[in-house]
Formats: C-alpha cells, structure tokens, sequence
C-alpha cells in the first residue's frame, strides 16, 4: 500500500488532541469511527484523559503502541507542526490536519504552513484547513465535521474531492436523501501536500469508484492535473466538475482584444473540454450528473421519449429538454401502433409525446408495457419517466416497473419527479432510474450524459515543432509590418503591402498593388490604429497621397505625434473576418480563434484551445476550432454563399500554434485581426497583427 491508499484505506488511525466528549469537534473522529464499524486499531491520544470511547488514551504519540497508518491532527495551527513532526518520526504514512489559519489569512498563516510542511518531511499532508475524508465503501470517517453525524452513508460508485470542506457534509447529505451512492470524499482544501490531481490518481485505480466529482477553486498544479484526468479518463470514468468563480469581473485587461474576450473561467473551460471533463453549470448539477452517468448508461443521441402521469409535468419537461437542444418527437408508426395496442380504452394518450397515461389509471402492466415499448423503439435514445401524485402512495409500483425494464435496453431512463416527495426520489434512485425534482436537472443529467461518451482519441500531443530564426525581431511591441513578417516565418499567408513615409511613395504603392487599397499608420506604440483616424479603405492611387497627409494631421493631434510611417496595404473583399490570437494563465497558454474585425469584443463569438505541453496544436483540432463558432454557417456557405477555405484556416491556426509553442515566455502577446477567411481554394490572409515580445 502506498501512502494514498493507507491515507484512505488506513489499518490504523491515531486522533491527536482527542477529547472525550463526542458532542465537541474533537470527540468526533473517535466517535465516528466506532459507530460506523472501523475494523482497525484506534489510538486517542490526550495526556488529560485516560478512556476515550471504552479505549485507552495515551500521553503522546511517542507512547502509541504501534505506528499509526494515519494522524488525524486536532491542535490548533500553533501546536499542529508540533505533531506533525512527531507523527513523521514515528514513520506514520499522512496527517490529516483540520486546523485553519495558514495560506488563507495570509502572510503569517503562509509561513505557518510552510513550517508544517518542513515538520512533515516525507510524510504526507492532507490540508490543512480541510474536514478531513469520508470512505464510503469501507465505512472509514476521517473527520470531525458536524454535518458528517448520520446512522448510515449511502455508499455508491461516485467519488468527490473538494477543495473546501464544507461542500463534502453538504453533498453528502444531499446525496443520502436522495438515495445516490458515493464512494470516496476527500477535502483538499489548502493543498499544502496533497492536491485533486493526487487523489483523482487514486480514484483512477479505485475499484468501487465510476464517475469522480470535483469541486474546484483553483487548480493548483495544471500539469499534474492533465495527467492525472487523461489516467481516469483512460480508466473510463468520467469526470464532472463544479468550478467557482465564474466572473469575468477579474478579466485581465490587455492591448490585444484578445485578452478581452478570454479570461481565467475562458481557460478552464478549454481545460475541462479538452480532457473530456463535464463541466457542472449549478452546484445541483455536481450531483445531479454524476447520478445519471453511474448508472452506466449510454446516450447515443438526442431524441428524448416522456412518458408522464401528469399532463403539466410532461410539458414542462418537454420545454426544458428542448432549451437544453434536446428533441421530444412523437413516437413512429409502428412504436404508436404498439403503444395504441396496450390501452383497454381510449382515455390514454399513447401515440404522441409526452406519452400521457394520466387517465389511465395506475395500471402496473400499462405502465410496463409502455417503458418497454419506448426502450426498444429505434426513435428514442433516452427516456424520461415523470411520476405524479400517484407516485407518493406507492412509490414502489414505478420503481419496481422501472426497475424490471432496464435489462432489457442500455438506454438511460431517468425519472422526474413532480410533486415534493423526497421518499419516492429516494426510491426511484435505488432502484437504478437517477430521480430529480426539477425539469432543469433532467436535461442537466441528460447532457451530461452525452459529453461522457467517451471521445475515440483524447487530443493529448501537439503536432510536430517547426522552428524559425526569430532573433532579428527587437523587444516590445512590433509594428504591423514586423508582426506580420514574424507571422509569415512561421509560414501565416499575409496580405500584399509596402511601408512609405510620403504622398508620393504611397501614390507609387498604390499603384504597384492594383486596385483599392487600404493606408495605416505604422507604429509600434499605437496598437488600435482605428481609435485613432489611423486606417483609411478604399483608396486609390489618385486619392491616396492627400489622404495620407490628413491622417498625419488627425493622429497628431489625437495622439500628440506625428506619425513617420505608413502601411499601402492591399484591400481584401469577399472572406470572411476571423481574429487568431494567443492568451496566457496560469492555467497555460491558450489560442483563441473568433469572429474577428472591430466587432470581436461586442460579438464575443469566440472558441479556445490550451497548447499541449510539447508543440502547437493539431489540425484536428484547429479544424474543431472553426466549428465551434456560432458563426461557423459563414464559414460553410452560408444561404448559397461561397464556402470559404476551411483547411487554410485550419493550417494557418496550427502554424499561429507553433509560434507561440516556439517563442513561450518571450512572447507576451500576439493576435492577427483580422485574418481573411477567402472562397475555398483561395486560402486565408492575415491583413492586421499585433505582436509584443520580451527582452
């Protein structure tokens, strides 16, 4: 056993600063662990008391018979080292420490925490700050939270790690009402030591665990995180996670647009979707998602059948599943003739959906009949049954019919609860159709269980490295024309252009380029050369020359300087504006493709993908890129318009990709907006960039 496993699965547990009375935080541990049956050995230890729980209490931990597997440490942040160390000594294989007071109070309680994890040593640490954890499947309590005084757990295949203390009692409790089971709950809470990516390695390898719940507040370690959530995701189960702070309101603000329109909820949403984790949207959904997808069901589509005793409650079903893009259509011939085929009479409406037996009574074979008919029809992947009134005098009756159908079909089966009987949802969940009391939470669950179908391939390597000679290029922010030349060693297509600093080297320009063109600024100091007059469009050779000289007068007296410089620049039509950039957090490093142009921060039509720990991305994945975006009909041809170069926009994102990959900490921002999306055949074109490098 390594020390995880010992951490959880412990022969042994000694509670340092036990205390007799089981109604204090401190009597708890003991208390609980007797109640629910520890097998092991228990050594209090508290130099006042000589009988804790009919069990000997010993001095110090240098007088413990034996070396304990786990410390759970009850002293206050002053004293808790104190333990820690002697516990380390004594070769104890992890410390639960419950007390507060260490990173989260600041400057004192860091060197706090840092001077436990010195006394710690090798051993290792569980918090502090945390409740402790709770093993379901061995009826093992590490814990001295309050919320944890119950006769009995409702162990099941869920696993949950929280990095606050709380949410273990609150889901654990909810999760007991509700008859889901769990299996494992751990609190991280400050991390000092162990971390999510720790445990979730743990919960990979766990037998009775299937589907591992995560709250989370930060993620800590990004690199171990992936690793250890490709290993469960390779185990086959399925990760959902609940993450807090999804406010913008912390957004960094940068010169790009890009750094507007990504931010730190942005980065993990690219995180989770692309290691496959189902992202909780409501705290309810934490538990909602992870009792749908235990059950082991697969969802291979959206067609949802309802079969409901409630009128009402079908519809409002109905309602929520299709915001949720879910489909409820009537049943096909054949299903509705079979479904006609079960009624005594004409007072049940079978051959529509919601399938609506509300006059039909409660008829147990009708009620069979009718959930086997909707798993064996070909037009239905799931199936929702709603139970009404009837349901709360025998409760039985739906989940034993419910319960005899699902051999006979691995389609999930959910149940909706209408009325408020917490008993009947208790009920249905046991005896395998995951029941929830609100319409939301079915098409919750419902969605979930279709992001945890397993992808044929995680996208867990970038393409290959290219690499180019980037060392001409000066510190700090580049203009144009330089941003697009570093864009062009990379092998990114860019608009035909020539830099002038007169009248009449801007007419010439023109006229070497043909056609319209456009006149900007070149500076290396102005990123957002339209805030101020610095662009013009639709120019020719005859009207460019005066133009550029009004431009100069405008900038100057926007800006106080007088540009020098100016970019003749070909006038691209017919593509579609796309806007490419880069984006870092301490999460990583993320591209971000969008709709692009001045509207890109009011459309916010954006989709990102953080860079693999080697290399760029992938051209699958720049192509599922494109795909993401709402947008994504312009792009394909939108009402007979021409489609445009998908696969150039695709190549051009990689090799953006595989600069960033290559100049990492050097480059501190970059983004091309526009980039010009042409027919197809006729490739991509970036015709603005901006670019600022480190020292």
């Amino acid at each position: 056993m390594n020390a995880i496993e010992r951490l959880i699965r412990p022969r042994s547990v000694a509670i340092i600063g036990a205390s007799a009375d089981p109604s204090k935080t401190s009597g708890r541990p003991v208390s609980y662990l007797q109640k629910h049956g520890f097998a092991g050995a228990i050594y209090p230890v508290n130099p006042k008391v000589a009988e804790i729980g009919g069990l000997k209490c010993y001095v110090d931990i240098a007088s413990l018979p034996d070396v304990p597997d786990v410390g759970i440490v009850l002293l206050g942040a002053e004293r808790a080292h104190t333990a820690v160390r002697e516990l380390a000594e004594r070769g104890t294989a992890a410390a639960i420490v419950l007390a507060s007071g260490y990173t989260e109070t600041g400057a004192e309680g860091t060197a706090r925490q840092k001077q436990l994890m010195q006394a710690a040593g090798s051993m290792r640490l569980l918090g502090p700050n945390t409740i402790g954890l709770v093993n379901l499947t061995d009826n093992i309590v590490l814990s001295a939270s309050g919320a944890l005084a119950m006769d009995q757990f409702p162990a099941g295949p869920i696993g949950l790690i929280s990095q606050s203390g709380g949410i273990l009692g609150a889901v654990l409790s909810r999760a007991a009402a509700r008859g889901v089971g769990l299996s494992k709950l751990v609190s991280t809470s400050n991390e000092a030591d162990l971390e999510l990516a720790d445990i979730i390695d743990f919960l990979a390898d766990d037998s009775a665990t299937k589907v591992i719940a995560l709250y989370i507040e930060a993620i800590r370690n990004p690199s171990r995180f992936r690793e250890a959530v490709l290993k469960a995701r390779r185990a086959g189960k399925p990760i959902v996670a609940f993450k807090i702070g999804r406010s913008e309101a912390g957004a960094k603000a940068a010169v790009s647009h890009t750094g507007a329109l990504a931010g730190s909820d942005r980065m993990y949403d690219a995180l989770f979707r692309q290691l496959g984790v189902i992202r909780a949207k409501t705290f309810e959904d934490l538990l909602d998602i992870p009792a749908a997808v235990s059950a082991g069901r697969k969802l291979s589509g959206k067609r949802v059948a309802i079969l409901t005793s409630t009128g009402g409650a079908g519809t409002i079903v109905s309602d929520s599943l299709g915001v949720a893009g879910f489909t409820t259509p009537a049943p096909d011939a054949d299903t509705a003739a079979r479904l006609r085929a079960l009624q005594s009479g004409s007072h049940a409406m079978l051959d529509r959906n919601p399938i609506d037996v509300t006059l039909a009574g409660l008829q147990p074979d009708l009620l069979r009949g009718a959930i086997r008919i909707l798993l064996a029809s070909s037009c239905y992947d799931a199936l929702v049954v709603i139970a009404g009134s009837s349901a709360v005098g025998s409760p039985a009756l739906w989940a034993d019919a419910i319960h005899d159908c699902l051999p006979l079909s691995d389609k999930p089966v959910i149940a909706y609860v209408s009325p408020y009987a917490p008993d009947v949802v208790s009920v249905l969940t046991r005896r395998g159709a995951p029941a929830y009391t609100s319409a939301e939470s079915c098409a919750a669950a419902l969605d979930g269980l279709l992001q945890a179908k397993m992808p044929e391939q995680l996208q867990i390597s970038g393409a290959i490295e290219m690499t180019a000679d980037v060392s001409d290029f000066p510190a700090g922010p580049l203009d144009e024309a330089q941003a697009k030349a570093l864009f062009a060693r990379f092998g990114i297509p860019i608009a035909a252009e020539k830099v002038v600093a007169t009248p009449q080297e801007a007419e010439q320009a023109a006229r070497d380029l043909g056609g319209r063109v456009v006149l900007k600024i070149l500076s290396r100091q102005i990123a957002h050369k339209s805030d101020v007059g610095g662009v013009a469009v639709n120019l020719t050779a005859e009207t460019i020359g005066g133009r550029l000289t009004a431009m100069a007068d405008e900038v100057a007296l926007r800006t106080g300087t007088r540009p020098g410089q100016f970019l003749v620049q070909e006038m691209i039509s017919g593509g579609v504006e796309i806007i490419l950039g880069m984006h870092r957090d301490p999460l990583g490093t993320a591209i971000l493709l969008g709709m692009g142009g001045v509207a890109a921060e009011l459309f916010k039509d954006t989709t990102m993908r953080l860079l693999p720990p080697q290399g760029g991305l992938s051209l699958v994945e720049a192509r599922a890129m494109a795909r993401d975006l709402v947008t994504w009909p312009l792009l394909d041809g939108f009402r007979g318009r021409a489609k445009c170069d998908v696969e150039a926009l695709a190549a051009a994102v990689v090799a953006f990709s595989q600069m960033v990959a290559q100049l990492a900490d050097r480059l501190t921002e970059a983004e091309i907006n526009p980039v010009f999306v042409l027919p197809a055949g006729q490739g991509v074109k970036a015709a603005d960039g901006l670019v600022v490098l480190d020292v």
